[in-house]
């Protein structure tokens, strides 16, 4: 970004870190990064490790900000937009949501009507500068801050934009859940080869060795999974036994299942989280 906008960061947790990291080893001044947080333990942690402006008073990031990131609790962002609506509608910023489940109908009538929004689905691996994000802007965002959103995201991963927002439902069921989906997995071969007379912690490095190379494997080759699969099963062997035996025990129908479940209960969450009550 040439002409660097200032961003506020509406809490201070583990993902505000990240992002923020991220933006500055991207080039990003921290004298354009502002940050407010109830927790002043966690505010001084990102005063020192960034050199950031940090404050406890939310209008007072809400009136520096060009860009104000919503990284706050579900349950409490109904409260924090109402008490900044005020200051929101003097200043007109880009408003990102963080927050997972709340729609940008909600955001919008809690901040007053009328405000610029890009919601995002992040996960956890962005605290690694390895996360999946999805977007999504409502009808008023421009295309400099679309580009601008996607830059704060691209900081720690993929971004990506989808098209509709109940997509984002679909997106939380993937790559939201998804990390859990991955560690039951390896948690499972860990315990597998454990039983088998593999030390658990040479059974755990190597599952996780195998986990980081097969998706390093996956985004850095032109294949489909499909077929990168085909290519390590060999016929009559050892890995075409056991992908019988995933497939013969309903693997897909259950990978199926468990999606659909979690997105139906991201639908539910996101009429509890949004209501007025």
């Amino acid at each position: 970004m040439s002409k660097q906008p200032t961003i506020g960061f509406i809490g201070a947790g583990n993902m505000a870190g990240s992002l923020i990291a991220g933006l500055l080893a991207d080039g990003y001044s921290p004298a354009h990064i502002w940050a407010a947080d109830v927790d002043p333990d966690k505010l001084a942690s990102l005063q020192t490790r960034f050199g950031i402006h940090t404050t406890g008073d939310n209008h007072e990031v809400a009136r520096q900000s060009q860009i104000i990131v919503l990284a706050v609790k579900p349950q409490v962002l109904r409260e924090v937009a109402r008490d900044l609506a005020s200051t929101v509608q003097r200043q007109a910023p880009l408003i990102i949501s963080l927050v997972a489940g709340i729609t940008e109908d909600a955001i919008d009538r809690w901040l007053g009507g009328g405000n610029d929004i890009v919601r995002c689905m992040p996960n956890t691996p962005a605290l690694v500068k390895s996360g999946a994000t999805a977007l999504h802007g409502n009808d008023r965002i421009s295309a400099e801050q679309r580009s601008r959103a996607e830059a704060v995201l691209r900081a720690v991963g993929l971004a990506v934009w989808v098209d509709r927002e109940d997509l984002l439902d679909v997106v939380t069921a993937l790559s939201g859940s998804g990390p859990a989906y991955f560690f039951l997995f390896m948690e499972a071969l860990e315990e597998a080869a454990a039983r088998m007379g593999l030390e658990p912690n040479t059974a755990r490095l190597l599952a996780q060795q195998t986990a980081l190379g097969s998706a390093r494997l996956a985004m850095e080759s032109d294949e489909a999974p499909a077929e990168l699969r085909h290519r390590v099963t060999s016929p009559g062997g050892t890995t075409e036994r056991a992908i019988r035996t995933f497939e013969e025990a309903g693997f897909r129908d259950l990978v199926s299942r468990a999606m659909a479940d979690a997105h139906r209960r991201a639908g539910e969450l996101s009429e509890e989280l949004g209501s007025d009550r």
